[in-house]
């Protein structure tokens, strides 16, 4: 990978359900930042894309369980949103006042990623339905329409264990590898890293966030320039099992033994 890169905000104005994501971004590419180039990464927000693909659920329209009501009252939440929630996780891990932690699709997340942010009043977003095949889609799109190979990167933000702030994570991909496994090469003393992999994918996102912004910057897209990255056929984001994540793994191990 390049040491320098340029990184590019697009504003593309508030993204509807039924808008193409994509043509919506590759216009404000052509206004602003002179179109796309071979090699570019475009990192897209979940929410606009969700938004897009009409995953948008009114809240008006959900009537709770009564385990929703039941962990509304204990986490201080509205008991349609817990539903919504309820509805998107494979399991519910526990939670804090206002949020869940849940598990999806082999990912611990707050609140199973429905999130009331840039939503439409009375609504919440949940995350697009297949990231991976969103950004494939995407990817698809830019090639046909530039001639040029790019990388897709669906992007969500996530607190981290004992951290304060929010940061990028790729949630789907297309075109890159998204984790590195430097396993294997040498340290400035020679010694071999046996564990060292590179979460790539969410280290672009993160650089990617701070021009695209968590409030009313109506900026929901980004081009990464100038990486490197070599860009291929690759979809997916890979991710481990609970019991072979440290925290995961502590977590259940300190609940067995209360």
């Amino acid at each position: 990978m390049n040491t320098s890169f340029e990184v590019f905000g697009l504003s593309t104005g508030i993204i509807r359900s039924g808008d193409s994501i994509a043509e919506r971004a590759a216009d404000a590419a052509d206004r602003q930042c002179g179109g796309i180039r071979e090699g570019d990464i475009l990192v897209f927000a979940e929410t606009a894309v969700a938004s897009a693909e009409g995953n948008i659920i009114d809240l008006a329209t959900i009537t709770p369980s009564s385990h929703a009501i039941e962990l509304g009252e204990k986490y201080q939440m509205d008991p349609r949103t817990a539903e919504v929630v309820l509805r998107e996780s494979d399991s519910i891990v526990g939670g804090i006042p206002g949020f869940l932690l849940c598990m999806k699709g082999g990912t611990l997340l707050p609140n199973a990623g429905v999130d009331a942010s840039n939503a439409p009043p009375g609504c919440v977003t949940p995350l697009p339905k297949n990231p991976d095949q969103s950004a494939l889609t995407i990817k698809t799109f830019f090639d046909r329409r530039y001639g040029v190979k790019v990388g897709v990167i669906i992007a969500d933000s996530r607190t981290h264990a004992m951290r304060l702030g929010c940061s990028g994570v790729a949630i789907g991909c297309a075109g890159i590898t998204a984790v590195i496994d430097d396993r294997g090469r040498s340290d400035l003393f020679g010694r071999k890293l046996e564990v060292t992999k590179r979460a790539v994918g969410d280290n672009i996102v993160s650089a990617a966030e701070l021009v695209m912004g968590e409030a009313d910057e109506c900026t929901p897209v980004a081009i990464v320039r100038g990486i490197g990255l070599p860009i291929g056929d690759q979809v997916g984001i890979d991710s481990i099992a609970a019991d072979e994540c440290l925290f995961m793994g502590v977590f259940a191990k300190s609940r067995k033994q209360e």
